[in-house]
């Protein structure tokens, strides 16, 4: 009910009372008929704005609003299949319509609504504006007919007999089935909730025991079916199922096991409820792709529901955002990351080569909680600069390497590198022969836990020379990883700047003198 509507009557109320009571003579003419703002349509959908909205609740029973934005690509890819699904629903014989607003012009439904994306679309019942159900993940117009009606009337389908069940199967796609002695109870409550935020899917619902012995089903158990053919179950336990997970699995089946990014799945991608996204990035024209494909695929169906596994061919040019978000490398490539889109936290595996085992071992360390996280910066180690090889994280890097009086040689490496633990020992021993050298520092940095704005274009371990008083100048080590080697670079590089040094002081007593001079002259 329109709440100013409201109080415009109550106040024509008061006033007849006060005109009664003063002995006012009515005139016997009728009122004056109140005029509702009208409500325009386009394509069987009402266009609603902050006037109408009201008249919109109240005339209809059922009503799902878009809140959108007119120049946002999403919105208008959406605005087709709603139109769609809005036609159908119109001839339903139940009071249901569709809705749509423009956030760009109305924009006091985007705070009164918290919306932060765009689309995004609400579902009203009864006139009631204060708690709106969230439809999320919809997309296509038969999905969002089925939304509607799983809201409104029976969640499932019930199957009754074996022909019920086997009609009930499509032989080409995917359905649900939840096999439950009482249907009522707690169990069916929950899988009736799953039913309504995943209408993509076909869901039924059989208790009797012809069709539970038909499919060899000995206990309440929900089964998803693939071309006719069971392809997982959960067996219902008392206090064990949960909507959010049951949901969460069964929307992973509407995708595939391993799903490439590109701009037409992305949106799939994020509609399903996993928060836990791993990506592969590789090129499709590596030698190595078709086996580094099989192993992450291997390793995806046992982590359905928990993760979902992505591929970024980093040959397309069209993910060049999505790999600068990762800040992925050529040189790094084939490389493996997971993302937590709730705290968009990001974690490397820490292995250089795609093996099922590798990657098991990562998702299982991410699930657990004990994956290293990716930063822009570790915490500085206490007695960071104590020891012959100092400790650099992202927060002490600039100040170190870019400073007024010291020569500093950095050994850039992945922890759980092969070649990296090779060089490590060496690497300290040349910390050791220039411990007690003044104005020299020799370094290292977990390249992986830190971020740096450094262009790196080899494997891990890479190393560089940061000379003396330079913001900018930075020397690539190209040699071998040995003591001599590096010990030999690095005096090379201590000379060529003390030659450098040294003529920009001539020039610079060159100049003082003449400057001297003319003073002296005048």
């Amino acid at each position: 009910m329109n709440v100013p509507w409201i109080l415009f009557l109550l106040g024509l109320g008061v006033l007849s009372s006060y005109a009664g009571a003063d002995g006012v003579e009515a005139t016997g003419e009728e009122p004056e008929e109140t005029t509702l703002p009208d409500i325009e349509e386009e394509g069987n959908v009402l266009i609603l704005k902050k006037s109408n909205f009201d008249r919109a609740l109240e005339e209809n029973r059922y009503l799902l609003v878009e809140f959108y934005v007119a120049l946002s690509g999403p919105s208008q890819t959406l605005a087709a299949e709603f139109a769609r699904a809005a036609e159908e629903l119109k001839s339903s014989a139940v009071d249901i319509r569709l809705g749509k607003v423009d956030v760009t012009e109305q924009k006091d439904f985007k705070k009164e609504f918290d919306i932060q994306d765009f689309p995004t679309l609400k579902f009203f019942v009864d006139g009631d504006r204060s708690k709106p159900v969230d439809c999320k993940g919809v997309r296509a117009a038969s999905a969002f007919v089925t939304w509607v009606r799983r809201r409104i009337g029976s969640c499932t389908a019930y199957l009754n007999s074996t022909e019920q069940a086997e009609a009930f199967l499509d032989p080409e796609g995917l359905a649900v089935i939840g096999f439950l002695k009482s249907p009522q109870g707690r169990a069916g409550e929950i899988f009736c909730n799953s039913a309504r935020s995943t209408p993509e899917l076909p869901f039924g619902t059989a208790a009797s025991d012809e069709v539970f012995a038909h499919f060899g089903i000995r206990e309440d158990m929900i089964v998803i079916f693939q071309k006719g053919k069971p392809v997982y179950n959960e067996v219902v336990e008392e206090g064990k199922l949960n909507d959010v997970e049951l949901t969460r699995l069964i929307k992973t089946f509407t995708m595939d096991l391993v799903t490439e990014y590109n701009q037409e799945t992305s949106v799939k991608i994020f509609d399903v409820p996993v928060e836990n996204h791993i990506l592969l990035f590789i090129p499709k024209s590596s030698s190595v792709f078709n086996e580094a494909y099989e192993e992450f695929k291997s390793v995806a169906l046992e982590f359905r529901g928990k993760i979902i596994f992505i591929v970024v061919d980093t040959d397309e040019s069209r993910n060049g955002r999505v790999i600068e978000y990762f800040q992925v490398i050529e040189i790094e490539v084939p490389a493996v990351q997971i993302l937590n889109l709730t705290s968009d936290a990001r974690y490397k595996m820490p292995a250089e080569r795609v093996t099922g085992r590798n990657l098991r071992s990562f998702c299982q360390s991410y699930l657990e909680g004990t994956a290293k996280r990716h930063l822009s910066s570790e915490e500085i180690p206490e007695g960071w600069d104590q020891k012959p090889v100092k400790d650099l994280v992202g927060k002490n890097f600039d100040r170190v390497v870019f400073n007024e009086k010291n020569h500093v040689f950095v050994m850039f490496y992945a922890p759980w590198s092969e070649a990296c633990q090779e060089v490590l020992p060496v690497w300290g021993e040349l910390g050791k022969m220039y411990e007690n050298r003044k104005n020299i520092v020799i370094a290292k940095i977990d390249y992986t836990a830190n971020n740096v704005h450094l262009l790196n274009l080899e494997r891990y371990p890479f190393f560089r020379y940061f000379p003396v008083g330079s913001t900018t100048r930075v020397e690539p080590y190209k040699g071998e990883p040995t003591l001599d080697a590096f010990a030999n670079f690095l005096e090379e590089q201590i000379q060529a700047e003390k030659k450098v040094s040294s003529k920009t002081k001539k020039k610079y007593a060159v100049k003082k003198g003449a400057k001297i001079t003319k003073k002296e002259e005048l």
